[in-house]
């Protein structure tokens, strides 16, 4: 039986593969391999995950969903029952990229799975208090075929045949000094 993918690891693997054993590797160290931008993450989430976003039933916070069909396991942000829309919250938008809208599919189909009615898919900013309107996967194949490729990838991943060939991603990774397959020389 293949593990149960964290949601939370979906944008990190597609940054790097590798990122995701380091993290785990020093997961009781945070504060030794944590940059500003991921604390100050943390500190934007924590009305989520201690569930005081909201005291309205009607809005759901931290609620831990699951899907059989892609094997995916975490937290959701923030649903709202009455306008059947789901949110993933971000410290700062500057720029959407894939993995934050993966997050947020994966979120949507373990929803789904467990019956809820989902109509809108939103990306918040906290920082700058924008919203930013998500395509739901019925409605954009490519991010959907994306997604289901990028989960495949998951499953099949194996750490001893990657090779890393982006070296600015290295540059901004954490654990760059620490990874044997890092792409970036100082």
């Amino acid at each position: 039986m293949e593990a149960t993918i964290p949601i939370s690891i979906l944008n990190d693997f597609i940054f790097c593969p590798m990122s995701i054993y380091f993290h785990n590797l020093y997961s009781g160290e945070e504060i030794l391999y944590q940059n500003l931008s991921q604390i100050e993450g943390k500190q934007a989430h924590k009305s989520i995950d201690t569930k005081t976003y909201s005291t309205k039933k009607s809005v759901l916070q931290g609620l831990e969903v699951f899907s059989h069909k892609y094997n995916l396991c975490g937290k959701i942000d923030i649903y709202y029952l009455e306008e059947k829309t789901l949110v993933e919250r971000k410290r700062k938008i500057s720029q959407i990229y894939d993995g934050y809208i993966f997050q947020l599919y994966a979120q949507y189909f373990c929803m789904l799975e467990m019956g809820y009615e989902i109509e809108n898919l939103k990306l918040y900013s906290y920082e700058n208090n924008k919203s930013y309107q998500v395509s739901l996967p019925k409605d954009d194949e490519r991010m959907f075929n994306k997604f289901e490729a990028l989960i495949t990838s998951l499953n099949n991943f194996e750490p001893k045949n990657f090779v890393m060939t982006n070296g600015n991603k290295c540059k901004n990774c954490i654990y760059s000094p620490l990874c044997d397959r890092t792409a970036y020389d100082e």
